[in-house]
Protein backbone atom coordinates (compact mmCIF):
# COMPACT_ATOMS: atom_id res chain seq x y z
CA UNK A 1 0.00 0.00 0.00
CA UNK A 2 2.89 2.57 0.52
CA UNK A 3 4.48 1.78 -3.16
CA UNK A 4 0.42 2.75 -4.37
CA UNK A 5 0.53 6.07 -2.29
CA UNK A 6 3.95 7.03 -3.53
CA UNK A 7 3.29 5.95 -7.29
CA UNK A 8 -0.01 8.26 -6.62
CA UNK A 9 2.48 11.18 -5.23
CA UNK A 10 4.81 11.07 -7.78
CA UNK A 11 2.23 10.98 -10.80
CA UNK A 12 0.73 14.15 -8.81
CA UNK A 13 3.75 15.91 -8.46
CA UNK A 14 5.01 15.13 -12.27
CA UNK A 15 1.48 16.69 -13.74
CA UNK A 16 1.87 19.62 -11.69
CA UNK A 17 5.90 19.87 -12.29
CA UNK A 18 4.79 19.65 -16.15
CA UNK A 19 2.14 21.98 -16.44
CA UNK A 20 2.62 24.31 -19.50
CA UNK A 21 -0.82 26.20 -18.85
CA UNK A 22 0.31 29.93 -18.55
CA UNK A 23 -1.29 31.87 -15.67
CA UNK A 24 -0.37 35.58 -16.41
CA UNK A 25 -3.41 36.57 -17.45
CA UNK A 26 -6.20 36.49 -14.15
CA UNK A 27 -8.73 37.46 -15.64
CA UNK A 28 -9.33 33.87 -17.82
CA UNK A 29 -9.27 31.57 -14.56
CA UNK A 30 -12.22 30.25 -15.22
CA UNK A 31 -11.02 28.90 -18.70
CA UNK A 32 -7.78 27.58 -17.52
CA UNK A 33 -7.43 24.00 -17.27
CA UNK A 34 -8.14 22.24 -14.39
CA UNK A 35 -6.42 18.96 -12.87
CA UNK A 36 -8.57 17.14 -10.47
CA UNK A 37 -7.89 14.35 -8.18
CA UNK A 38 -11.14 12.37 -7.31
CA UNK A 39 -11.21 9.64 -4.39
CA UNK A 40 -14.10 7.28 -4.17
CA UNK A 41 -14.64 5.14 -1.24
CA UNK A 42 -16.62 2.11 -3.24
CA UNK A 43 -19.32 -0.03 -1.08
CA UNK A 44 -18.20 -3.35 -0.78
CA UNK A 45 -19.61 -5.75 -3.66
CA UNK A 46 -20.06 -2.69 -6.28
CA UNK A 47 -16.97 -2.39 -7.57
CA UNK A 48 -17.93 -3.59 -10.96
CA UNK A 49 -20.77 -2.08 -11.73
CA UNK A 50 -18.60 1.37 -10.32
CA UNK A 51 -16.12 0.32 -12.70
CA UNK A 52 -18.40 0.22 -15.75
CA UNK A 53 -19.36 4.01 -14.72
CA UNK A 54 -16.17 5.06 -15.08
CA UNK A 55 -15.95 3.88 -18.57
CA UNK A 56 -19.48 5.60 -19.71
CA UNK A 57 -18.75 8.99 -18.24
CA UNK A 58 -15.38 9.39 -19.23
CA UNK A 59 -16.40 8.35 -22.94
CA UNK A 60 -19.09 11.40 -22.20
CA UNK A 61 -16.74 14.04 -21.11
CA UNK A 62 -14.40 13.19 -24.44
CA UNK A 63 -17.19 13.32 -26.48
CA UNK A 64 -18.80 16.97 -25.02
CA UNK A 65 -15.07 17.55 -24.90
CA UNK A 66 -14.77 18.46 -21.26
CA UNK A 67 -11.63 16.83 -20.54
CA UNK A 68 -8.27 16.46 -21.98
CA UNK A 69 -7.26 12.73 -22.84
CA UNK A 70 -4.64 13.05 -20.80
CA UNK A 71 -3.49 13.25 -18.18
CA UNK A 72 -5.77 10.29 -16.97
CA UNK A 73 -5.33 8.11 -14.31
CA UNK A 74 -7.55 5.45 -12.16
CA UNK A 75 -6.16 3.67 -9.30
CA UNK A 76 -7.89 1.10 -7.35
CA UNK A 77 -6.33 0.33 -3.83
CA UNK A 78 -7.46 -1.22 -0.74
CA UNK A 79 -7.90 0.87 2.19
CA UNK A 80 -8.12 -0.57 6.06
CA UNK A 81 -10.79 -2.91 6.28
CA UNK A 82 -10.03 -4.85 2.97
CA UNK A 83 -12.67 -2.00 1.47
CA UNK A 84 -12.10 -0.58 -2.05
CA UNK A 85 -11.48 2.74 -3.39
CA UNK A 86 -10.59 4.17 -6.27
CA UNK A 87 -8.12 7.39 -7.41
CA UNK A 88 -9.11 9.27 -10.41
CA UNK A 89 -6.94 12.09 -11.77
CA UNK A 90 -8.36 13.86 -14.79
CA UNK A 91 -8.10 17.19 -16.37
CA UNK A 92 -10.94 19.67 -17.12
CA UNK A 93 -10.38 21.93 -20.32
CA UNK A 94 -11.97 24.47 -18.16
CA UNK A 95 -12.60 25.36 -14.47
CA UNK A 96 -15.80 25.73 -15.94
CA UNK A 97 -16.26 22.50 -17.47
CA UNK A 98 -17.65 20.44 -14.81
CA UNK A 99 -20.13 23.31 -13.63
CA UNK A 100 -22.03 22.89 -17.11
CA UNK A 101 -22.28 18.84 -18.14
CA UNK A 102 -24.76 17.50 -19.61
CA UNK A 103 -27.76 15.42 -18.09
CA UNK A 104 -26.74 12.16 -18.75
CA UNK A 105 -23.29 13.07 -16.62
CA UNK A 106 -25.33 14.34 -13.93
CA UNK A 107 -27.26 10.89 -13.75
CA UNK A 108 -24.07 8.87 -13.47
CA UNK A 109 -22.79 11.09 -11.18
CA UNK A 110 -26.03 10.11 -9.36
CA UNK A 111 -25.37 6.68 -9.77
CA UNK A 112 -21.77 6.84 -8.73
CA UNK A 113 -22.52 8.67 -5.33
CA UNK A 114 -25.22 5.88 -4.79
CA UNK A 115 -22.28 3.09 -5.07
CA UNK A 116 -20.16 4.96 -2.21
CA UNK A 117 -20.43 5.69 1.26
CA UNK A 118 -18.73 7.76 3.52
CA UNK A 119 -15.65 6.03 5.63
CA UNK A 120 -13.23 7.37 8.42
CA UNK A 121 -14.18 10.98 8.33
CA UNK A 122 -14.46 11.34 4.20
CA UNK A 123 -17.77 11.46 2.15
CA UNK A 124 -18.53 8.90 -0.37
CA UNK A 125 -17.01 11.02 -3.30
CA UNK A 126 -14.30 13.98 -2.34
CA UNK A 127 -12.16 15.20 -4.57
CA UNK A 128 -9.96 18.58 -5.82
CA UNK A 129 -7.41 20.95 -7.71
CA UNK A 130 -4.15 19.56 -8.02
Amino acid sequence: MKITHFLLALAVLSLTACSTTSRTDHGSAKSDPETVLVTYHVKSGKESEFQALFSRVWQIYRTEHLVFAGPHMIVRDTEEGGKTRFVEILTWVSHAAPEHVPEAVKTIWEQEQSLCEARSGHTGIEGGEV
